[in-house]
């Protein structure tokens, strides 16, 4: 689930596309606890949140702990009824959008 270098840890965080679009708070466990974040509006797949404090503890009280960097992943919901396939096709109707627009 973590994946440490030094103190720091990561990980990734799946998130729906409203809530990425959007912006939403979400929980997040931490190895020191649940914590809520914000996922700003118009966040992309691949940015990095970082929630300072929150990697691994120092090994004495003089040191500081590391920080959590958690990816965003988004995470399509899947179409296996025709209400969700029929939302699709409206969001492609009504969203003039090209994910591929700019690429060479």
């Amino acid at each position: 689930r973590y994946r440490a270098e030094g103190r720091d840890l990561n990980a990734t965080l799946p998130v729906a596309p409203w809530e990425a679009a959007l912006g939403a708070q979400l929980p997040v466990a931490t190895p020191g606890g649940e914590v809520e974040i914000s996922v700003p509006a118009g966040a992309q797949a691949g940015r990095k949140v970082r929630l300072k404090g929150r990697g691994i503890p120092p090994a004495d009280a003089k040191g500081t702990p590391g920080d959590l960097y958690l990816l965003l992943e988004l995470v399509l919901p899947p179409a296996h009824t025709e209400a969700a396939r029929a939302a699709y096709r409206k969001m492609a109707e009504d969203l003039a959008f090209d994910p591929r627009q700019g690429r060479a």
